[in-house]
């Protein structure tokens, strides 16, 4: 098994951060997952970058892991999160570009599996927008996978992991119990069957300095980055660029 996985922050693991505070997140766990399940060691590489939109991940992403030598067997991919949060974005276009990540991989004889992003709209400003936009872009690549009998991992209409405990303190991206959430799906739908610890979910609804605090150390510098032309992915590369071997732990 080589699995590349390819996308933005939530395939890059931001928000579930190991002690050196490099981010772990959802694919790193699918990698040791498969490794289990297999009983053997799997080749992994994750050329994700916060920030991305879909086109740099269908293009740059994409070129950069079917160069990989060997090529890789398995590629996730999930992208169109950070395209959804820019106004005047064109649905039909990230469907597009989707289709063509689909035909690349067909045509290199690498299986694809698609993932939507879990829906962060309820706790974010312009959230209906944002959950509008998601479900549209859902549907049509779920549509997408069926036509084109590929895999399809549906976290957007997962309503369990839209509840905050899964969820880091800037609300847009998953913590790792969330990150722990997508993993389980990904290796269940894959065929090695994975459980999430239950999340407690705490206390509900929103204290006023809370959100002022929110708004001021998320939301604002946010802002500033859009008004900027900046990302928080510039200069950065995939954690992961190259093959790295994900060991099979011994079973207990």
């Amino acid at each position: 098994m080589r699995y590349a996985a390819i996308g933005d922050s939530f395939t890059e693991g931001v928000g579930d951060e190991l002690p050196d505070g490099s981010p772990r997140g959802w694919a790193d766990l699918v990698a040791a997952g498969l490794a289990a399940g297999l009983g053997e060691p799997v080749r992994y590489a994750n050329l994700a970058i916060r920030g991305r939109l879909l086109e740099p991940i269908v293009t740059d992403q994409l070129d950069a892991a079917l160069s990989l030598s060997p090529a890789p067997t398995l590629i996730t991919l999930n992208g169109g999160g950070n395209d959804m949060m820019r106004a005047g974005v064109d649905e039909k276009r990230l469907v597009e570009l989707t289709e063509h990540a689909i035909r690349r991989c067909a045509d290199a004889g690498v299986r694809l599996v698609l993932l939507s992003g879990a829906d962060p709209s309820e706790r974010l400003p312009f959230g209906r927008t944002v959950h509008r936009r998601g479900e549209a872009l859902t549907t049509a690549v779920t549509a997408l996978a069926a036509r084109h009998d590929l895999l399809m991992v549906d976290m957007f209409n997962d309503t369990e992991i839209r509840k905050a405990g899964y969820w880091s303190s800037d609300r847009l991206h998953l913590n790792a119990a969330g990150h722990r959430r997508v993993a389980s799906h990904v290796l269940t739908a894959l065929g090695h069957a994975a459980e999430a610890d239950p999340v407690d979910h705490g206390p509900t609804g929103r204290r006023l300095l809370a959100e002022a605090r929110y708004y001021r150390e998320h939301v604002l510098p946010w802002l500033n980055r859009r008004l900027r032309g900046r990302s928080s992915g510039d200069d950065r590369s995939g954690k992961h660029p190259g093959w790295t071997t994900v060991e099979a732990m011994p079973r207990v």
